[in-house]
């Protein structure tokens, strides 16, 4: 196949100190190179911006290697193959992976390449509800929360696209469900459109904590977080017995030069019995399957409710990816490279 295009892709210039700014990216041009045996070439439409990619700049330990610098910046992302080297994989076949923030990939697949259907959900919803923070939603709630019946469910970071789902599944499990998010649009959509009990806006509360014991007088079964943080340490005195909580992330500090020295007061988990369980969904992989068929059961029957925020341009990048961590997005943050649909 020919091409004529160049491939833009953003690159890792350098390891940030503190938030990602203009010095941390480099927006480069290169050829396309076509795929050879046993590789495909996908055109990359849509990337999934997450939380994640923060610690992946980072030269700290992780779960996974950091991104070296002058690499492509890694990023779950949606295309369409067009052009295949490989058996499993046929030109025009919708594919989702980790193809990076560039508008071409070409690459030999692994098994986390997956061939999607474009009739099951837009692909937009199959990077969220049916992508990575539905996957982590569902094993996170369901496996390490174990939710029950009446329980309340307390969830960080809400309006985002992980903790809207937790909550949302939290109520299919007939949780209890408050949510904590910054500004009241945000907090009434999380009780207006997505069904939450109540909601508390950690931007107007001087007191987390008083906040925190009015939304949950009985105390707070599930805490899922994805923030960290003074609310993490808030919340953990307002655990009821055989509390579980569920440490999905820790936007509030991801940023910080020093984040690993974040304190956390051990006495109140000691004292209620409580649980506190990290966990990475990537450990989920062979049982992706069971999520999506539960996940695309409930979208079918309104259960529940995606809710996307999309950018457009890859040059935008590094200001999405920033938008994340000053809660100015709404819902699953997503970039759309293809511009031109």
């Amino acid at each position: 196949m020919s091409l004529n295009k160049s491939n833009r892709r953003i690159r890792l210039k350098s390891r940030p100190d503190g938030m990602p700014d203009e010095g941390t990216w480099e927006l480069n041009r290169a050829a396309i190179r076509s795929p050879d045996a046993n590789e495909i070439l996908v055109k990359v439409s849509y990337v999934s911006i997450d939380p994640a990619m923060r610690g992946w700049i980072s030269d700290q330990e992780s779960y996974l290697p950091p991104v070296a610098i002058g690499e492509t910046m890694r990023a779950l992302a949606i295309g369409q193959v067009l052009e295949s080297q490989h058996e499993a994989y046929q030109t025009g076949d919708f594919v989702s992976g980790m193809f990076g923030v560039q508008e071409y990939a070409t690459l030999q697949p692994d098994a986390s390449v997956a061939v999607i259907d474009p009739q099951l959900a837009a692909l937009t919803t199959q990077l969220g509800v049916l992508g990575m923070p539905g996957m982590t939603a569902y094993f996170g709630l369901l496996d390490v929360g174990q939710p029950k019946q009446g329980e309340t469910l307390l969830v960080s970071g809400a309006a985002g696209a992980v903790g809207a789902l937790v909550g949302q599944i939290g109520r299919l499990q007939g949780c209890r469900v408050v949510g904590v998010a910054g500004g009241r649009e945000k907090c009434e959509f999380l009780t207006d459109v997505l069904g939450f009990d109540d909601a508390i806006d950690y931007k107007a509360e001087k007191d987390l904590g008083a906040a925190l014991g009015r939304a949950c007088p009985e105390g707070i079964d599930i805490f899922f977080d994805n923030v960290g943080g003074d609310l993490l340490e808030a919340t953990l005195f307002h655990l009821s017995h055989r509390a579980r909580v569920v440490i999905c992330g820790a936007i509030s500090q991801y940023n910080c030069a020093d984040s690993v020295s974040a304190q956390i007061n051990y006495i109140p988990i000691l004292y209620r019995s409580a649980r506190l369980e990290g966990f990475v969904v990537l450990d989920y992989m062979p049982r992706y399957g069971e999520a999506v068929e539960a996940l695309s059961g409930w979208l079918s029957e309104d259960l529940i409710c995606p809710h996307e925020d999309v950018r457009e341009g890859i040059e935008k990048f590094p200001q999405t990816l920033n938008a994340l961590f000053s809660g100015k997005n709404f819902g699953k943050l997503i970039l759309k490279l293809d511009t031109a649909e």
